[in-house]
């Protein structure tokens, strides 16, 4: 084969930084996309996102010749590895679908050759992975399939590549040989599981710390709801107090992954998981109760909103599902206006931070970003559910 990787959504935040990982480590990588603009800036050493530590290796494993993005299929061909970051999302109605990823996968069918690896990273349903393996059988193709699930922090993805342990799974004994050769250039420290067990693996990852968050957020508005500081009783009770050290501070549990994966954890109990169904209700609750709040404490129809961070999470520029947009909605029939600022993210409703300091009556903090750390707010209301300022939620 031409190339060691092929990489299915290669220029995402899954695939980008795994590519430039592989190719560091001295395999030749292409990253197939369909986006000709980013397939430009990656080739030209520019980073289409925020990933720690990246944009100079980028240009290091492009310069090398070890990783090259493309947008032509007939790669796949010429590839001993395969890699398919597609996962399967959830509808409107809170149920996996699997359309999208199987229309991916005939896609892409006339291109794979006997003698492949496939390996799906994205989190998927479970069972998918032995579909995909009976999809191939059926059509006569001779391929070992495999699913090693990501599980990485979007934005320090290359540098928990090589700290975190991989899981991976295999639907035959060289399929799992396969997957482990290729994954312990990152870590000796591989663990071996059934394709099933190692889909259900990334689910409970993701659920659990969805659930972990939803009782931070629940507590929160239980003390809040009695008058009381949330962040003095969570630091009293968790001060030198070890069985307390896994319990987050509150905020928007967002995202791409948490929620949808909660969701596809309930399909496959067969909506018999309820501390999931509390915890779904509870997360996306958390705009509407802290909206709600607000106009307990304020005249909102006379006031100007501001909030500051739009991506789901700090530090990133990333808005998928991101819950101060579900904020910003249900703000916006309460308030005589709501502006919105995010220094990395791309949305044509945000204006410069100085701007919505200046014109805003109240300022919530949607994503606690680290430049938001040296702001200064002088007298106006903040509501400030990630205790940035270490002055309570109210100040």
């Amino acid at each position: 084969m031409k190339f060691d990787i092929c990489i299915i959504g290669g220029c995402g935040h899954v695939g980008l930084p795994l590519g430039i990982s592989f190719a560091k480590e001295g395999k030749k990588v292409i990253a197939l996309d369909i986006n000709d603009e980013v397939i430009r800036k990656v080739n030209s050493g520019v980073m289409p996102f925020k990933e720690e530590d990246a944009e100079e290796l980028l240009k290091r494993v492009i310069d090398s010749g070890n990783l090259k993005a493309e947008n032509d299929p007939g790669l796949i061909s010429e590839s001993e590895h395969v890699i398919f970051i597609i996962g399967t999302p959830v509808s409107a109605h809170w149920y996996p679908t699997y359309q999208d990823f199987f229309a991916a996968l005939r896609k892409y069918m006339p291109y794979f050759r006997p003698g492949q690896h496939i390996i799906l990273r994205s989190t998927i349903y479970p069972g998918i992975t032995e579909s995909v393996d009976k999809v191939f059988k059926d059509a006569g193709l001779s391929v070992d399939v495999s699913f090693c699930p990501e599980r990485v922090s979007e934005g320090r993805a290359i540098e928990e590549l090589y700290s975190l342990p991989q899981i991976i799974s295999g639907c035959s004994q060289q399929g799992l040989k396969r997957a482990r050769e290729l994954f312990s250039v990152f870590t000796k420290d591989i663990v071996e599981l059934r394709p099933m067990e190692a889909e259900l693996a990334k689910l409970f990852t993701n659920t659990w710390r969805y659930i972990k968050f939803a009782v931070a957020n629940q507590f929160l508005m239980i003390a809040d709801d009695h008058g009381l500081d949330f962040y003095n009783i969570h630091k009293a009770a968790s001060h030198n107090y070890p069985r307390l050290k896994d319990m987050p501070m509150p905020g928007f549990a967002a995202g791409p992954c948490l929620f949808k994966d909660t969701v596809q954890l309930d399909s496959f109990s067969e909506n018999n998981f309820f501390i999931g169904h509390a915890a779904l209700l509870i997360n996306e609750g958390l705009p509407s109760y802290i909206a709600r709040r607000m106009k307990e404490r304020y005249d909102l129809k006379e006031m100007t909103v501001g909030i500051l961070g739009m991506a789901f999470k700090k530090d990133s520029d990333d808005k998928r599902e991101s819950l101060s947009y579900k904020l910003r909605n249900i703000l916006e029939k309460d308030c005589r206006k709501v502006l919105i600022t995010d220094p990395y993210v791309a949305d044509e409703r945000i204006i410069a931070l100085e701007d919505v300091l200046a014109k805003s009556d109240i300022l919530v903090i949607g994503a606690p970003h680290s430049v938001y750390e040296r702001v200064e707010f002088g007298k106006k209301h903040v509501v400030d559910m990630w205790n940035m300022y270490g002055k309570g939620m109210w100040r």
